[in-house]
């Protein structure tokens, strides 16, 4: 195991710590692996509540994808495997049931910031820099981004952001709805663990069902919301446990609508 990535869970909270801080978090292959089991963990613990993502490095939240692993791959090795596994990963993140945080301390570029795009909320340093720059490279965001940043911000600045590949600061980014707050760099992680426990301290399932509401008004899963929450709704009911209650004892079923 590379430990790339490392995940704490305390109590309610998770944290996710992306942990390439000699390389400013850019991601390769393994980084992605490990973070997509670091999902998979989270997803099955119930206890887990609410998921923080944050930085191992004071300059950057990430640098976006490493441009050194990916180069070689050629035109089929990128559609075959690279975006394809980065888009899998990120989507991962976005469909945990848990609330999800990013904190951003300098910069989220490329890649960097399509991981805090797939997040549901993003904190800010005033030191913050987020952008796109794919384009300044002759290639484009790969990883969602330019499907979920024009949610966020509108067709045109998102437009603005990929065209042009220059990033823009923390207070910028506010005023686009970019990211949800911005705060001292020496207030970051106290404010993120503040906003954590306050939605910790919520009804989980209200929560997490409310996550997949929002989500759907947006566009993101939105079959596979109808269809948990009417499973959900139907798991429940008094029919639901007649159901199972008649095929283990091997009767037919005596339905009551309840």
């Amino acid at each position: 195991m590379s430990d790339f990535i490392r995940l704490a869970i305390d109590g309610a909270i998770a944290t996710i710590m992306l942990n390439r801080a000699d390389k400013l978090n850019a991601f390769n292959m393994a980084m992605l692996g490990e973070l997509e089991a670091a999902c998979q963990r989270i997803d099955t613990d119930d206890a887990v509540r609410v998921v923080i993502v944050q930085s191992a490095s004071p300059k950057a939240f990430c640098a976006g994808a490493d441009i050194i692993e990916w180069a070689p791959l050629g035109g089929r090795g990128m559609w075959a495997r690279w975006i394809r596994d980065g888009q899998r990963v990120f989507d991962r993140v976005a469909r945990l049931r848990q609330p999800t945080i990013a904190a951003i301390g300098g910069f989220a570029f490329g890649g960097g910031l399509e991981l805090a795009l797939s997040c549901d909320m993003r904190i800010a340093s005033t030191a913050a820099r987020l952008g796109l720059p794919e384009t300044t490279i002759g290639a484009i965001p790969g990883w969602t981004g330019s499907q979920r940043l024009p949610r966020l911000v509108g067709t045109g600045r998102a437009k603005q952001m990929i065209f042009s590949g220059q990033p823009i600061d923390a207070t910028l980014a506010n005023e686009w709805g970019l990211v949800n707050e911005v705060v001292q760099s020496e207030r970051l992680a106290e404010r993120v663990l503040e906003l954590a426990r306050r939605i910790a301290d919520n009804a989980p399932v209200a929560v997490q069902t409310a996550k997949q509401l929002v989500d759907a008004s947006v566009g993101e899963g939105v079959t596979t919301t109808l269809e948990a929450l009417a499973a959900g709704l139907t798991a429940s009911t008094a029919d639901a446990q007649e159901g199972i209650d008649a095929f283990r004892g091997r009767r037919p079923p005596k339905f009551s609508g309840r």
